[in-house]
Order: C-alpha cells, then sequence, then structure tokens
C-alpha cells in the first residue's frame, strides 16, 4: 500500500508501511546508514503527517516483516488480543497520540495503559513514537506502572532500582567481589548483581555465579545475581546445579537477528521453564532478563522487511519488545548508546532513544531499564548522560545500570555511577526496591532521613570482602 502527503508544496510518497515509518523517524544516523532514512526535513514531515493519518488496524494487516519469514513477527501476531485493541481500534496513529496524552493525566491512567498493552502491537507503539516529543512520551510512560519481582520488587511507585555492575577484564574474583561490596555500600544492586564475564567458559561461568551468591546468601540481601552468559550455558549450567537466579539472553526484533545472536523462541522457554523449576525467588516468579538496543539487527545484516526494504533501528526495538514480554522477565534493558555512532551519532540522538525505548517498551507492558551509556567515539558525553538520566527519572524507567565511576574497564565505554543514581534518588525523592530499602536500613546503612550513610561499612559485608579478597 502507497502512503503520501504534502510538505512544502511537493507531495512525497511511500511505497510501503515500512519505508514511511522509516522515513518518518526522527534523524539518527543508523537509520542513514541503512538507507531508510528521510532525504530531508520536509520528507520527514510529510512521512510523519501521512503516518498521523494511518490506521492502527492497518498494522495487523500489514506487514513491515513477513509474518512468512520471521518467528518474531508471528508471536507478535499471535498474542495480539482483540478484545484489548478495542477501546483504539478505530484510531489512526494520530488520533492514537491525542488519545494517549488524554489517559495519561486521568486518575485512572494505570489501570487504562495496563489493560491495552495485549491489543498493542511493536509498530503502532514505535509508529505513534515517531508522532512525539521527548515531553510527549515521559508525560505516557509516567503515567505507566510495570510491577515484577524475584526477591526484590522493580517498578514500585516512588523507587528506582539499579543493576550493580562488577565486570572485571580477567573475570577475577577479587576484582569481582571488591565491585560488589563498593555497589552494596551505596546503595547500588536492588535490581540485580549483573557481571558480563570476559569470558564464555562454563567454568569460569559457573565460578561467578558460586562467588555472586556467596556474596548475596553470606550477607542476606534480597536482590537477585546474574552472569550474562548464553542462554544455552545457562540451560548447562542450571543441569550442572549452578546456583541460577535469572536467564539473561540479547535478543534482538527479527528472526535473523536472533539468529546471529546463537538464540531460537524455543531456546528461550526451554531456559524459562528450567529456571521456574529451581523455585528461587521469594516475592516474585519473573526469572528472564534480557537486553537489547537499537542498531542491533542492523550490525548483523538483519533489518530487511517486506521485500527486502531496510526497516528502522527504532521500530525493530520495539519489536524486540514484543518478543520480550511473552517470557514475562523480571527486567529488560536497553544499552542505548552502547553500539556506537554508526547507530546513534550523538549525544542528541542517544538522548532521543533512550525516551523512545523506554515509552515503547512500558506501553507494550515490559519491565524497562537502560543503561545510560556511551562509546566514547561517539559525540557524547558525562552532561548527556546526566540528561538522560535526569529524563529517564522523570520518565519512570524501572532501573538504570551502574559502574564505579562510570568507566567499565571490561567493556571499554561510560555508563553511570553508584554515585549518579544516589543523586538522582535524592533530587527526585525516590527510594531503592522496598526489599532492598529494608535491608539497607536493617544492616546500618541508611541514616535517619533514608539516605546512605559515609563510611558505613556492615559486619556482613566486611566478613565478605575479606574472604572474597583472601581468596
Amino acid at each position: 500500500m502507497k502512503y503520501s502527503a504534502l510538505a512544502g508544496g511537493h507531495r512525497y510518497t511511500f511505497d510501503s508501511l515500512a519505508v514511511l515509518m522509516g522515513a518518518a523517524t526522527p534523524a539518527r544516523s543508523g537509520d542513514e546508514l541503512a538507507g531508510c532514512a528521510a532525504h530531508s526535513a520536509a520528507g520527514r514531515s510529510a512521512a510523519q503527517r501521512a503516518l498521523a493519518e494511518v490506521p492502527l488496524s492497518q498494522f495487523l494487516v500489514e506487514d513491515v516483516i513477513d509474518r512468512d519469514c520471521d518467528d518474531v513477527t508471528r508471536l507478535i501476531l499471535a498474542g495480539h488480543d482483540p478484545k484489548a485493541f478495542e477501546p483504539v481500534s478505530t484510531m489512526g496513529v494520530g488520533q492514537f497520540r491525542d488519545w494517549l496524552l488524554d489517559v495519561s493525566a486521568r486518575p485512572d491512567a494505570a489501570a487504562v495503559l495496563a489493560a491495552l498493552k495485549w491489543g498493542l502491537t511493536p509498530e503502532m507503539v514505535a509508529a505513534v513514537s515517531k508522532l512525539m516529543t521527548v515531553g510527549d512520551m515521559i508525560a505516557v510512560s509516567s503515567a505507566i506502572q510495570v510491577l515484577t519481582g524475584f526477591r526484590s520488587t522493580i517498578g514500585m511507585p516512588g523507587t528506582l532500582a539499579t543493576r550493580l555492575q562488577p565486570n572485571d577484564p580477567t573475570d577475577d574474583p577479587g576484582g569481582v567481589a571488591a565491585i560488589c561490596i563498593d555497589g552494596l555500600l551505596m546503595g547500588s544492586g536492588d535490581a540485580v548483581v549483573g557481571i558480563n564475564p570476559a569470558s564464555d567458559n562454563p567454568r569460569t561461568v559457573h565460578n561467578l555465579l558460586d562467588l555472586l551468591d556467596e556474596i548475596r546468601a553470606g550477607a542476606q540481601i534480597p536482590t537477585q545475581t546474574c552472569v550474562l552468559t548464553h542462554v544455552t550455558t545457562t540451560i548447562d549450567l542450571i543441569e550442572a546445579g549452578a546456583p541460577v537466579d535469572l536467564v539473561f539472553q540479547s535478543i534482538a526484533g527479527t528472526q535473523q537477528a536472533n539468529e546471529g545472536f546463537g538464540v531460537t523462541i524455543e531456546m528461550l522457554r526451554e531456559a524459562e521453564q528450567a529456571a521456574h523449576e529451581l523455585h528461587r525467588g521469594t516475592v516474585g516468579e519473573n526469572v528472564m532478563y534480557f537486553e537489547t538496543g537499537q542498531g542491533s539487527a542492523l550490525s548483523a545484516d538483519a533489518h530487511h522487511g517486506v521485500g527486502g526494504v531496510p526497516v528502522d533501528q527504532q521500530t525493530l526495538e520495539a519489536r524486540a519488545y514484543g518478543l520480550a514480554r511473552e517470557f514475562s522477565p523480571l527486567i529488560l534493558n536497553t544499552v542505548v548508546g552502547f553500539i556506537g555512532p554508526e547507530y546513534l551519532y550523538d549525544g542528541r540522538q542517544i538522548i532521543r532513544a533512550g525516551i523512545e525505548d523506554n515509552f515503547c517498551g512500558r506501553l507494550l507492558g515490559v519491565p524497562m531499564g537502560v543503561d545510560v551509556c556511551y562509546t566514547n567515539h561517539a559525540e557524547a558525553d558525562a552532561d548527556d548522560m546526566a540528561t538522560l538520566l535526569t529524563l529517564l527519572v522523570a520518565a519512570r524507567t524501572g532501573y538504570v545500570i551502574c559502574v564505579p565511576g562510570t568507566d567499565d574497564i571490561m567493556l571499554g565505554y561510560q555508563s553511570l555511577s553508584f554515585h549518579d543514581v544516589l543523586t538522582a534518588r535524592r533530587v527526585a525523592g525516590l527510594r531503592p526496591a522496598p526489599e532492598f530499602d529494608a535491608w539497607l536500613d536493617q544492616v546500618g546503612l541508611l541514616d535517619e532521613s533514608g539516605r546512605i550513610r559515609e563510611a558505613v561499612t556492615p559486619a556482613s559485608l566486611s566478613a565478605l570482602a575479606a574472604r572474597s579478597l583472601a581468596a
């Protein structure tokens, strides 16, 4: 189907929904690299005007990624709930934007938006985001509530959780333990204590899982741990008796891109079942942890849709959330600036992408978090990351990732520091996840106002530090 609109006295025509979506997307380097971006501001404006008139129902009949060739598309369409879709089924994309902004200001916004999530496809959500400002997306996403739990509850109003990321370039247990204790002393780690291992060797991963579990259990910390290895390695480690809390996997929005990660939907189902059978959670049973990022499909040359048309990276990112929600994850985070400037060129593009991802994921009912980050060759800096963190706090993202001093010495990129989150929580009046917050108070790390005490090391963490570093 063709779409068209006038802009600047010229009529622009778009040959398919995929072409229209790409042209309507705010400028970013990845879409230019893929060849799906608008060629001018006027062309982008025309595409956005045309997209505003597209009925939401059109996304159910016209594929961006062909359902006959893609299992993610089939999964998304199979999960679509016509009854949940009814309130917006007669709307165009532009009307849907206005409706979302109206609903987000109502007292019953959380309930109305929660009831809608299975009526929406990722393409619908991506489309409406292309017509919204950063402020629009914050207004809507801040009205959405997504709760999950394992040993801590993520997404409660008035909270901001964190992933404590104790990466070490040699997987040295002493280095990992030191970072863990550093982060815990500054109130980080309530979403997960999660390591990106330098090696995917099963024995190394098993040893790291044992170390994290010793730290968690030794100090009776109400959180969950994870070593971010491939899903098949985790399945094998579960069978070997390793202390697995969460199953991790990077995922993308097309079958071909997921095949590039060496993962299938069937593998994810097997892993979810295996983790559930361990019964290690205390307050919930959400056992999956996913990571995504705009540009992942493009970097794998797995971004082509119907007729070989390149699909824009933000739409493909939203499709990854459609895959993720099938598995009711505890957490999902977009690693928003990690892939590099070829996909998100500068701070402005990274900031927009982070807010888009948070908005799209939350509207689809996914427990979103964001790794607020950039690579050292991007046109971005710490001020951009502080801006994005501040906006994400307003948008009520579920969690962010923290490393010592903003510098991940293993992955070689810049993220947030433990101190950044302390500042964000103080300024916005937020607390950690409730179970973790109670633990911080119990071990004496909180003062009378609920802030982290300086120069206090609970005895349980001191003992763990001495034992871990000696080992």
